[in-house]
């Protein structure tokens, strides 16, 4: 047996095990408790096998690995997801970093207050300022608190979980001074934004989620070797939501300015990123 690779993650493994039976590379899971170590029995085959490894790593949910589950996968999984998997919450928190997860959870503590009894102080503590109040510069936290403050379980579920999803892959890959940079940015900007459009009463991560949706989508066409990847279906839908936004067929208000400026700013950090790291 010869080993290309090792992963914690028994589905991600399972992807790429199918991807490789598509390709003519015959390949084994081995668990241990680390996770799953990947075997070929090919010694032909070591070089290419070691290259889609690396590939894989470099870019895990583009479309072909799913694609090649579907495809190639067997309706007998090789791998014991229960013993060898990271289960549901091990993936959620590997998935992620610090700052994905402490965003999540406060974001979480806000929308619970608010729905126990506490929406008066929440809001008025870190909504945005009011139409008839002076920007007080001891609460210039309030520029930006608005974004962690959510009204409805929808608007919080499809908020965090693009957070999640975004957010950990732009932490794993760049870390998380790159993510601050971005949270904090489109999390403040697009808010000053959507203020004058349509005065204070606003809130939610989705401006910083049109950022991240901009960043990782721009990245992943421009420096693939960044790791990040965005499907255009994904992107398609991002701009469908945008443009709908805009029209009264959702039935909802919702904070135009602030997803827009939030995708412009996504776009225009990862035009000058990924132009810095073909400089370097």
């Amino acid at each position: 047996m010869i080993a290309i690779g090792q992963l914690d993650n028994a589905r991600a493994a399972q992807a790429f095990i199918d991807y490789l039976r598509g390709i003519g590379i015959d390949c084994e899971p081995v668990s241990n408790e680390q996770g799953v170590m990947l075997v070929i029995h090919n010694a032909e085959q070591q070089a290419q096998a070691k290259a889609e490894f690396e590939r894989f790593l470099a870019e895990p949910y583009a479309d072909r690995y799913l694609k090649a589950s579907w495809d190639s996968g067997d309706t007998k999984a090789q791998l014991d997801y229960g013993a060898a998997g990271l289960g549901l919450v091990q993936h959620f928190i590997t998935q992620s970093g610090p700052l994905t997860l402490g965003v999540f959870a406060i974001s979480l503590l806000l929308f619970a207050l608010m729905n126990f009894g506490l929406l008066e102080l929440v809001y008025t503590s870190l909504s945005f300022f009011g139409a008839t109040q002076a920007i007080d510069l001891t609460q210039v936290w309030r520029v930006f608190t608005p974004s962690l403050l959510h009204f409805s379980l929808l608007h919080i579920m499809f908020n965090l979980l693009w957070w999640w999803y975004l957010g950990g892959k732009i932490e794993l890959r760049l870390g998380a001074p790159k993510l601050l940079v971005l949270l904090l940015v489109a999390g403040t900007l697009p808010n000053i934004l959507q203020y004058f459009i349509s005065g204070p009463n606003f809130g939610g991560l989705s401006g910083v989620v049109y950022a991240l949706v901009g960043y990782t989508w721009l990245m992943g066409k421009r420096r693939p070797q960044s790791g990040l990847q965005l499907p255009d279906s994904y992107m398609g839908f991002m701009m469908l939501w945008l443009v709908l936004g805009f029209t009264d067929l959702l039935g909802m208000p919702i904070a135009n300015g602030a997803h827009l400026g939030g995708l412009l700013i996504g776009l225009t950090q990862a035009a000058f990123d990924s132009r810095k790291l073909k400089a370097s």
